[in-house]
Parts: structure tokens; C-alpha cells; sequence
């Protein structure tokens, strides 16, 4: 699902995100998958230029799902795959904490280059898996 590459990404993308999960038995937490939803979207939005459309992938698998995000940058998204290898954010700043949250919440997460740029990836386990 293309969405814009502005700020309204976000709850358009949160949006699409519970309506996918509502539609299978036993999805992932739509609570989290919404939140680190959010989180890819709003920094593919900050990190990246140009107007081209963002893209949202929502694969609903029968052990969950998996969220991928893409972009027009070749740049990897910052720490996260390196938990540990940076300081932990300071609680006095308003941002630095969305790939810790995309580390931690979920089963598994990543990046990989697209013919376009790149795609960011995490993935959460079925509520009963």
C-alpha cells in the first residue's frame, strides 16, 4: 500500500495495520504491531527526502505477521540490528527510542535493500503462538 511521504503517513498506516489484523484469528497484538508500525513509518518519513510515496507490506502469517516498510534510501535504518552497541537514549529527548522499541517488542526485525531503496522489517508471533 503506497502512503503519502508526510507526517499523515502515520495513522494511515496504523489504520491499515489493526484493519489487517482485525481480519485473521488469533493475530499478533494489534496494539504493537500498530506502535512499531508507526515507528518504521515515521522514520522512513524524517530520514528520508524527496516526495516519493512510502510503501507499507503487511504479511499475515499463520504465526503471526510481518510489517515491512519501504523507502527510497539506501542508508540502513541507524541501530537496528546493534542492541547494545549504542548508548541508551536520553530520557530528556524527545526522539532516539523507536528502534529500541522495534528491537524489543518484537520477534524479529531487520533490513534489506530494495531495487528502490530499502525495506525495514519486523515481525510478531501469533497471540496463542
Amino acid at each position: 500500500m503506497p502512503l503519502p511521504h508526510t507526517a499523515a503517513a502515520v495513522p494511515i498506516a496504523r489504520a491499515l495495520v489493526r484493519t489487517a489484523l482485525a481480519d485473521i484469528d488469533a493475530p499478533a497484538d494489534s496494539d504493537t504491531a500498530e506502535l512499531l508500525t508507526a515507528e518504521l513509518v515515521a522514520n522512513a518519513v524524517e530520514h528520508t527526502t524527496g516526495e516519493a510515496p512510502i510503501e507499507l507490506v503487511v504479511e499475515l502469517l499463520a504465526s503471526g505477521c510481518q510489517v515491512e516498510v519501504h523507502d527510497g534510501s539506501r542508508l540502513p535504518p541507524g541501530d537496528l540490528m546493534a542492541p547494545g552497541a549504542h548508548t541508551p537514549p536520553d530520557p530528556w529527548q524527545e526522539h532516539g527510542r523507536g528502534l529500541l522499541l522495534i528491537r524489543t517488542l518484537s520477534s524479529a526485525c531487520g533490513h534489506r535493500p530494495t531495487a528502490h531503496g530499502k525495506a525495514v522489517w519486523f515481525t510478531l508471533r501469533s497471540r496463542e503462538g
